[in-house]
This record gives C-alpha cells, sequence and structure tokens, in this order.
C-alpha cells in the first residue's frame, strides 16, 4: 500500500502550499512512474483508492493513466462542481454557477456567510475549501472546483475495472456515485451500502470494517482475473 498526499491534502498544503487541481491525472502519473521502479511490485496490479473527494479524484486519474488494473471510488463522484450547488432550488442553480465567477455577487456572498454563521457543518466546509483551494472566499472556493467534473466523455475514458460505492444516506454527493456509474464504459461493479447496516453515512464512516471487507474482497477478484 502506497499512500500519498496530493496537492490540497495534508502535507503539501500545509508544508509546500500546494493547493487542489482538477487535473489529478498529473498528481498520479509521476506516483505510478515511481511505483513501477520498485521491484516489490507487480506492474499487471496496480489499483487506485480513493476516499471522499478521491471519489472524484481517483476515476478522474484513471481516465488518463491507463496502467491501472482496477479503481475504487468510495463513494462515487461524477461532478463535484455541480454538487456543490445542491442546496439551491433546481431552477436557480444555472443562476448561481453564473454568480460564482462574476466580478461581484453580493446576494450569494450574503447566503454563504449567512450558511456559515447558522451551520458548523457549513463553516468547517467553506473555511477548510477556502484553505485547501487557496481562495479567500466561500464563493470563490465553490467557483475553484466547478472544474472538477468527469462530465464531457472523461469518464467514458476509464478502461480499468472500476468499483463504485454509494452511501445510502450520503450527507455531501446524494446521486452522484450512480451518474458516475451510468457513464462508465469499462468493466464495472456498483456497491451500494445501507443504513440498515450502518453504513449509510458518507464513506460508510459508521462500520468500515464492513465497508473496506466488501470492497478488497472486490480487489482481490478483479486482480486474481488479470493473472
Amino acid at each position: 500500500m502506497l499512500v500519498f498526499d496530493g496537492p490540497g491534502q495534508f502535507g503539501t498544503v500545509h508544508r509546500q502550499g500546494l493547493h487542489f487541481r482538477p487535473d489529478w491525472e498529473k498528481v498520479v502519473t509521476p506516483v505510478v512512474d515511481y511505483v513501477l521502479t520498485r521491484k516489490d511490485v507487480d506492474p499487471k496490479r496496480l489499483a487506485l483508492h480513493g476516499v471522499s473527494l478521491g471519489g472524484y479524484l481517483a476515476p478522474r486519474a484513471a481516465a488518463f493513466e491507463h496502467r491501472f488494473a482496477a479503481c475504487i471510488c468510495d463513494d462515487g463522484i461524477y461532478d463535484f462542481g455541480t454538487a456543490q450547488l445542491g442546496s439551491f432550488p433546481a431552477e436557480k442553480r444555472e443562476q448561481v454557477r453564473a454568480a460564482l465567477t462574476a466580478p461581484s455577487a453580493p446576494e450569494l456572498d450574503a447566503t454563504y456567510d449567512k450558511a456559515m454563521k447558522t451551520s458548523s457543518v457549513a463553516r468547517w466546509m467553506f473555511t477548510h475549501g477556502m484553505y485547501v483551494t487557496g481562495t479567500s472566499s466561500p464563493r470563490a472556493f465553490i467557483a475553484a472546483f466547478l472544474p472538477f467534473s468527469l462530465k464531457s466523455g472523461l469518464a467514458e475514458q476509464i478502461t480499468c475495472p472500476t468499483l463504485v460505492c454509494d452511501a445510502e444516506k450520503d450527507l455531501y454527493f446524494q446521486g452522484q456515485s450512480q451518474q458516475l456509474f451510468d457513464h462508465l464504459k469499462c468493466p464495472k461493479t456498483f456497491m451500494k451500502f445501507t443504513d440498515a447496516e450502518g453504513a449509510g453515512a458518507h464513506c460508510e464512516a459508521g462500520v468500515s470494517r464492513l465497508a473496506y471487507a466488501r470492497m478488497y474482497d472486490w480487489l482481490d477478484e478483479t486482480l486474481w482475473a488479470t493473472k
């Protein structure tokens, strides 16, 4: 298992000031290049596992980096930017999208400021989001994530077997896993986790032992099939 911090994650943002970027293949391909220099690695059995926002980052990388034998999206994200607009009524989302990149949008700024004052979840999301994207306002943070999408045929470029996980009551990405799964053209598996088994929260946080057992059973079967 090789665990690494990409831009915007942990050590890279704390120590180097590197912020999130949507083209995650530029992050992962050098990692693969390094892994393949090691004699203890089977080049035919490389797998990429992304958790939370990694549910977008991992498939984005796999769309361009085709040396993987498997990809796990936990949970799957098809369009992270659009998911950030989910709190607005559907008929207003395009208007909000335009306001995000406008020179001035006082009404939207006031909406985000109010959310930060009334919701600890919103306050954490915006504060942390500004930090990891290098932005100075909640609106700029959301705008920075609009390009984080697998639309326009990117999901369809993935070639390796892909596992898309879905938590029944995901607080952030309801419906995103199914969208990603529907767009995949590669060998694919949809793995549903439910409230009844204690795994309905975002990334199955309540019962990780069950979740990882199921994911890695799939991985064992998938990698064995490539022998």
